[in-house]
């Protein structure tokens, strides 16, 4: 990847605990990009849409460096937006970091190292933003991937209910379902997956449970 880009736009760098998928509770550092084309409805990040400042690659790996932990998370905004971010994911798995990407699922993240743990959305009509999955990625899916859904409603919860099933979803990767934050309670969410059997793992955002919604955490 001699050519590859390694100008990164960059929102922050901070250190904190996973609060989901499948590293949740591992301290962590977070690499959020900034810039992304969705505008989900709940969305709980805008501050990353715009702004930021340029860095160059062997700068954000320092700085990952100094945090002195192994487990980095790259995340957004959407980082596939930026044509640097494969190219730092890389850099992440060469130094020997277990490294995962949180990604809206709009965007084709076939291409992303394999070493890398994707963390891909299916955005629910709740999200305003269900057409834009992007369904190929589904079909690349491997182990150590996760596929998430953000469930606002009981509307929500049944239409992700349909698309798990008609995609074999639960049979082929590791499936997640949280609700956002102070529209649908995690107890309603919780209740309906027992009293279903649904195959997937329930999740609270753990970060927010902790710190609410300071940005940085």
């Amino acid at each position: 990847m001699a050519d590859a880009p390694t100008r990164l736009r960059l929102t922050e760098i901070f250190l904190s605990l996973q609060g989901e998928a499948d590293s949740v509770g591992w301290p962590t550092v977070f690499v959020r990009l900034t810039g992304c084309p969705l505008r989900c409805h709940w969305c709980d990040t805008s501050y990353a849409f715009t702004g930021g400042q340029v860095r160059e690659l062997p700068a954000v790996l320092e700085e990952v460096r100094g945090y002195g932990v192994r487990h980095v998370c790259v995340t957004g905004g959407e980082p596939l937006a930026q044509r640097a971010c494969l190219p730092l994911l890389v850099a992440l798995c060469d130094a020997g970091y277990a490294v995962s990407l949180e990604t809206s699922g709009a965007l084709d993240a076939r291409d992303v190292d394999p070493r890398v743990s994707r963390v891909i959305d299916v955005k629910t009509p709740g999200s305003g933003e269900e057409t834009r999955n992007f369904l190929p990625n589904l079909a690349s899916l491997k182990a150590g991937d996760q596929v998430k859904f953000v469930l606002a409603s009981r509307d929500d919860y049944l239409w992700s209910k349909a698309f798990v099933a008609e995609q074999a979803l639960a049979t082929r990767t590791q499936v997640l379902f949280s609700s956002v934050h102070g529209q649908l309670l995690p107890r309603e969410l919780a209740d309906w997956m027992i009293a279903d059997r649904l195959p997937v793992r329930f999740q609270l955002q753990l970060h927010k449970q902790l710190w609410g919604d300071v940005p940085g955490k």
